[in-house]
């Protein structure tokens, strides 16, 4: 089973691209740790770099990036539009695939100590991974920001870290570490440069002020193009959708004579996220994932799979009833000629294995969430196969009886 996770730093600079680069090259040098995706914005002065892969490899890749930001990023004289308490301003795990939440938070408890222990940044722990009830949310972690975090943390024990000394680092803040479920980071734009609109519309629609479940939001100044923006947490799209986000600010925008100009995506979101938005938008009647084109054409790549199974599973059986124990093979009395035509055979086999299990490979990339546990299986078993048969050639070889002109074989 594959255990993969997703990891999400937000850094505090998004104008000096540069030092995003050096960020972003610091976490790619981690063998099973992959860069996704990255976007940096001015106003907010602020970079979302989305890693993936499996867990100890993500987790030692956001260490390495937490390291070079505090390198980088200087706290005392940044700033921007985006609330921040770090260089790296928060780090949360997300599970994807073979791996619990559970074991999310005890992997991010293990990144928090190593971020102590090599550079001496002080971390706060939210959502799943909160130690105490009144930092589960991410906005009470980050209440006065860096400036006033930093002078709370020395006299409020409440206000001090869950890692650490009760003090900040001098230009790199603390980091919030987390562990969450997949997040839609969403904003939308608005035809209006004052800022008290978009913030009276994020007080509307968030939650935690009566409006939408699953939905955190701030307003923001982008005084680089003249706009006000509406930026938006979307915790659980499922319950709550884009469209419905969407409609909600577009309608709040109409109350306060002002309209939606577009809106953008910061980071990757959920296939699922666009279908259903794209289902109530078109109010398509007979929609579902399997009309999508690339849907059906991996589903239609993934027909054969039954079948090489079937037929793996059968060459697996006839090949251990051939060979059955690899101690049936008796090296002082088999024929030499029997013998090197089996291990010839079984070279055949595992060649083809390989090759079968290379096309696994390639067919997985357009492979639909439906049918990769087959395609995993697949995988598995002609890899299992190919050993198993490269281990029955070793074994034959070695039945050879050893005659004066054996060196000419």
């Amino acid at each position: 089973m594959n255990r993969l996770i997703e990891c999400v730093p937000n850094f505090s600079e998004g104008r000096d691209l540069a030092k995003v680069d050096a960020i972003a090259a610091a976490m790619s040098g981690v063998p099973g740790a992959w860069v996704l995706d990255r976007t940096s914005d001015a106003d907010h002065n602020r970079s979302v770099i989305t890693l993936a892969g499996e867990p100890e490899a993500v987790a030692e890749a956001a260490i390495r990036g937490v390291g070079k930001a505090a390198e980088l990023i200087d706290l005392t004289k940044q700033s921007g539009a985006h609330p921040r308490i770090g260089a790296t301003d928060v780090l949360p795990f997300i599970p994807l695939e073979g791996v619990s939440l559970e074991e999310c938070v005890a992997l991010a408890r293990r990144a928090a100590r190593e971020i102590w222990d090599r550079y001496r940044i002080p971390v706060y722990f939210y959502e799943a991974a909160a130690t105490k009830p009144e930092r589960v949310n991410l906005e009470d972690v980050r209440r006065g920001q860096f400036e006033g975090l930093r002078e709370d943390a020395l006299s409020d024990p409440d206000r001090s870290p869950d890692i650490g000394e009760p003090r900040l680092h001098p230009t790199a803040g603390a980091t919030a570490v987390g562990v969450r479920k997949l997040l839609i980071a969403y904003n939308v734009h608005l035809n209006t440069s004052d800022v008290t609109i978009a913030k009276a519309i994020a007080k509307a629609i968030r939650f935690s002020s009566g409006g939408l479940r699953h939905v955190k939001a701030i307003g923001v100044n982008l005084r680089s193009r003249g706009i006000a923006q509406v930026s938006i947490n979307l915790t659980d799209f499922e319950q709550t959708p884009l469209h419905r986000v969407f409609e909600m600010v577009k309608r709040e925008a109409e109350r306060h004579g002002c309209k939606v100009v577009g809106s953008e995506i910061i980071g990757l979101v959920p296939q699922q996220a666009i279908n259903l938005s794209a289902e109530y938008y078109l109010q398509l009647e007979n929609f579902s994932p399997a009309r999508i084109l690339e849907n059906r054409l991996a589903a239609m790549a993934g027909a054969p799979a039954q079948p090489a199974l079937d037929g793996l599973h059968e060459a697996n059986r006839k090949l251990a009833e051939e060979t059955g124990s690899r101690e049936t093979v008796e090296p002082l009395t088999a024929s030499r000629s029997v013998a090197r035509d089996a291990a010839r055979a079984s070279l055949e086999t595992a060649l083809a294995a390989l090759q079968l299990f290379e096309q696994w490979i390639q067919l997985k990339s357009v492979a639909g969430p439906s049918i990769l546990s087959d395609f995993r299986a697949g995988r598995q078993l002609a890899l299992t196969a190919a050993r198993d048969a490269l281990d029955t050639v070793d074994a034959n070889l070695k039945a050879i009886p050893a005659t004066p002109d054996s060196s000419s074989d």
